[in-house]
């Protein structure tokens, strides 16, 4: 079961989901839905210095990544074939008894745009700006501005509230995010 737009506003009003900055509730609610806008820090691939992703290797994913901080007004221009790792403007909490999941908008993807790849679901405790990762299936490059309205987000109550919710798990490895991270897989191992 999601959220109505009448109880979305009614939990983020009353602080049981926070969501900073404070939503504008006529430009980015839906009938189940809130608008999150596109951060304005990226991460991408080095292609050439690495071969390969070696799991197992001693050497931390986030060494393989640079990092994109773009100028006010500047677009990131996504290629055919891109994977960047990006974030909401807006930094999310949620209670222990309602999780999340995002999904791409119809009009980006249209032209070949995806916002994540399997990662659409918030843990219940989820505290940080969400993770999405963008690609490009089109043919096309797409320029894509930070602050415009890049996915929704829908919020699920669960039947009642989780034990341990995920900023209190212990070895999660993104809570409290505020910029891009790489992938901590490699400390599975």
């Amino acid at each position: 079961m999601l959220l109505s737009d009448r109880d979305i506003k009614k939990y983020i009003r009353e602080g049981k989901i926070k969501i900073i900055p404070k939503p504008d509730f006529e430009k980015q609610l839906g009938p189940c839905s809130l608008d999150l806008h596109l951060g304005e820090v990226f991460k991408t691939f080095k292609r050439v210095e690495f071969p390969f992703i070696d799991l197992k290797a001693k050497i931390p994913i986030e060494k393989l990544m640079t990092e994109i901080k773009l100028p006010s007004g500047k677009p990131l221009i996504v290629q055919p074939g891109d994977f960047i790792i990006a974030t909401t403007k807006e930094s999310i909490e949620l209670p222990s008894d309602i999780a999340a999941r995002i999904d791409g908008r119809s009009s980006l993807a249209r032209l070949g745009i995806i916002i994540h790849i399997t990662a659409a679901r918030f843990d219940p405790g989820w505290k940080g700006n969400a993770v999405i990762e963008l690609g490009n299936l089109g043919i096309l490059p797409v320029a894509l501005y930070p602050g415009m309205r890049i996915c929704a987000i829908s919020f699920e109550p669960l039947t009642s509230p989780c034990e341990i919710p995920y900023h209190k798990k212990r070895g999660q490895k993104y809570s409290r995010q505020n910029s891009p991270r790489a992938s901590r897989i490699n400390k599975e191992f």
